[in-house]
């Protein structure tokens, strides 16, 4: 609904930002941050591994429980939602580490080389909440239908399960599921 308005009405664009509360943008600087860190070399633990799916799946569910909790369509939502995350984690856990990736037993951190694909799927997840946000606003009606409500909660379901899935298979090398200390 909100891609449409814009693509009809691209002017409507100053009057959507200006009802966005404040706090929003803030959410955005740091989770764009996040995002550009990233995108250059850098080492991570395990702990840091582990969390960032569990915090970006927690803004998801968030996602899905704002727009959609006292809809009766909830419950196949969450359904999708799963169902969604359980096949991209299928799919993208069992794929090799990133070129260049290496994990070190003894300060039990990687090595990773910096990609973007972390911030495209964080700000995916920030635009799918903010227009669902946005289309529920202008359309309350949206939180009931089915179409609608099943797509959202398979999108966030995808995000969701490559987040875990990217996570997962680096910390096959942690336990000794991967090669440890070299390239992989």
């Amino acid at each position: 609904m909100l891609i449409q308005l814009i693509a009809q009405h691209p002017e409507a664009i100053g009057q959507v930002l200006k009802n966005t509360p404040a706090w929003v943008g803030g959410l955005l600087a740091g989770l764009t941050v996040l995002g550009a860190s990233q995108a250059r070399d850098r080492t991570a633990s395990v702990a840091r591994i582990a969390v960032m799916p569990v915090v970006m799946t927690g803004l998801s569910i968030w996602g899905m429980v704002s727009a959609f909790g006292n809809s009766p369509m909830f419950g196949w939502v969450m359904i999708t939602w799963m169902f969604a995350a359980a096949v991209m984690l299928a799919l993208v856990a069992p794929q090799r580490v990133p070129q260049g990736t290496t994990y070190d037993p003894l300060s039990r951190t990687f090595f990773m080389r910096g990609s973007w694909i972390p911030m495209v799927l964080i700000l995916g997840i920030f635009l799918t909440k903010y227009i669902v946000g946005v289309d529920t606003a202008m359309n309350p009606g949206l939180a009931r239908d089915a179409q609608y409500t099943l797509v959202v909660g398979g999108l966030y379901g995808l995000f969701s399960g490559l987040f875990a899935g990217r996570a997962a298979r680096l910390l096959k090398l942690a336990f000794g599921l991967g090669h440890k200390g070299v390239p992989a």
